[in-house]
């Protein structure tokens, strides 16, 4: 180490990007794109996606069970090796963002083909074999494209700018911004589906999910392009690749990930649907979901100039809870009076209701968008500041891989459930029986919230307070100063031996 140490007196021509106060990185080209890109994510019509495939496409609730339990065992394998993969790249663009690229594009083709499988299979039965196997095959090869992008994504995200301020900043920017891109083709999908469904306009729905379908699909992977040339990764990752060893360390040891990983594993019990099934088979409107969403709208905007004052007075864990204390008793609310003597039938009762809930629900929403967000950011900090490196891809792996084979389960349960309430595939909206249309609220209200009430419990135990926050990315800050001092001037064989001191926690 004594060459290595000769070098840290050396003057840098080594960039330096770590976090130096109120500094930014990120510049305004760079800031729209990052906006452009979180509103990608979400730019779809997923509030329908479960209409489609049941009385669309009508895919039989037992397949669906069945595909679920065989996707997820492809899911846990191919995540695994994509994990590895993506954890010991490196390239001259950076560690992730050939994955964004790369993946983006397969899912923008599998999309295509995804929304025209009632055109490749008309008329057919929601048994009919080659229909399922042709979605089955569909859905893997497009789940396997999104584990690539997904792990990427997550990954950029941490390493856009070592300023924590400005990361902040950049996600509730991102976040508020972008919900002008992705409500508005939920809003017009939902009006259109009133209007086709109601038989007032003489269009298909099969032609209606099409057209929709491919322009989100077109438009999002546009916003990821344009991304993709715009941005740059600045938090520098160690020149020695982490072994699989150690990426499995670093998530036995990354305690705050640990408590995610806990609190996400006990809130995936949720047995519950989309309250878009509410509208459309109680309500008989999906427009009124629009109509009762108006006055929250504003609201939704506004919470987010609670975030920034909020963070200053109370910590990460405590607005964590409180986010998620404060919507289950909402919605709970709603359950119980929604629940006596058929109030959910009755409009004038459960429509103010709801709309009431909304906006009450919205003066959290900017927390709820951002503070899990900062949760993932911080914890791979931590894990840089207690191993000397970072494991992105291995601890979203871990996650998502947790994650997929609780959801197989539970996905496969509700798909049951909803045969065994007495969902009828294909019907008219709302001509379900008074029975099922109760169940139908009660999976979208009160159950899931029953069911996953004890994902508040690991929340309580987040670790990183005010002080050890402070504590580490002030030492993050010291040791890539260091680090980018040392790589500016060292060989080829320097760098790897300061890098196999950093990994072994000689340089901390």
């Amino acid at each position: 180490m004594a060459k290595v140490k000769e070098k840290k007196q050396k003057s840098a021509r080594f960039e330096t990007v770590e976090y130096k106060g109120n500094r930014r990185y990120v510049g305004r080209a760079e800031t729209v794109a990052y906006v452009l890109n979180d509103a990608a994510q979400t730019l779809n019509i997923s509030d329908f996606y479960e209409r489609y495939i049941y009385d669309v496409v009508k895919i039989d609730f037992n397949y669906l069970a069945l595909h679920n339990m065989i996707a997820t065992i492809w899911d846990v394998i191919n995540d695994t090796f994509i994990g590895v993969v993506v954890e010991r790249t490196r390239t001259r663009w950076g560690k992730f963002k050939p994955y964004m690229l790369f993946g983006q594009i397969p899912l923008m083709i599998i999309g295509l083909f995804y929304w025209v499988i009632p055109f490749i299979f008309p008329n057919s039965a929601a048994t009919y074999l080659p229909k399922l196997i042709f979605y089955s095959v569909m859905m893997m090869v497009q789940e396997t494209a999104g584990t690539f992008t997904s792990i990427a994504n997550t990954g950029f995200m941490t390493t856009i700018t070592p300023n924590p301020v400005e990361r902040t900043r950049l996600i509730t920017m991102a976040h508020l911004l972008s919900h002008i891109f992705e409500d508005l083709p939920k809003q017009i999908f939902g009006i259109l589906y009133d209007l086709v469904a109601n038989k007032v306009v003489n269009w298909e729905l099969p032609k209606l999910f099409a057209g929709f379908g491919l322009a989100c699909a077109i438009l999002s992977t546009s916003f990821v392009m344009l991304f993709f040339l715009k941005s740059r990764e600045r938090v520098m990752q160690s020149v020695e690749r982490p072994s699989i060893i150690q990426g499995l360390k670093a998530i036995v040891t990354n305690k705050p990930v640990l408590i995610q990983v806990v609190s996400s594993f006990l809130s995936g019990f949720s047995i519950g649907k989309s309250r878009t099934n509410f509208y459309i088979d109680v309500i008989g409107s999906i427009t009124w979901k629009t109509i009762v969403g108006i006055p929250a709208f504003p609201v939704k905007f506004i919470s987010y100039s609670f975030v920034a004052p909020l963070r200053k007075r109370f910590s990460t864990k405590a607005l964590w809870i409180f986010e998620d204390a404060w919507t289950d008793m909402l919605w709970m609310i709603v359950f119980g009076i929604g629940s006596i003597n058929n109030n959910f039938m009755k409009k004038p009762i459960i429509l103010p209701l709801m709309g009431l809930e909304e906006i009450f629900e919205m003066c959290v929403y900017g927390l709820r968008r951002v503070i899990p967000n900062e949760i993932v950011n911080e914890s791979m900090d931590y894990c840089e500041w207690k191993n000397g490196y970072r494991a992105e891809a291995m601890t979203g792996v871990a996650q998502a891989t947790i994650s997929k084979l609780q959801n197989a389960v539970m996905g496969s349960i509700n798909a049951i459930v909803m045969k065994k309430i007495g969902y009828q595939q294909g019907l008219e909206i709302g001509t379900q029986t008074t029975k099922t249309k109760w169940w139908i609220f009660a999976l979208g209200t009160g159950i899931p919230i029953i069911t996953s009430s004890l994902g508040i419990i690991p929340k309580f135990f987040y670790p990183l307070n005010a002080e050890m926050r402070n504590q580490m990315y002030t030492e993050l800050q010291e040791r890539r100063d260091k680090m980018a001092e040392i790589m500016n001037e060292a060989s080829a064989e320097e760098i790897k031996e300061f890098a196999k001191a950093e990994i072994n926690g000689e340089l901390k």
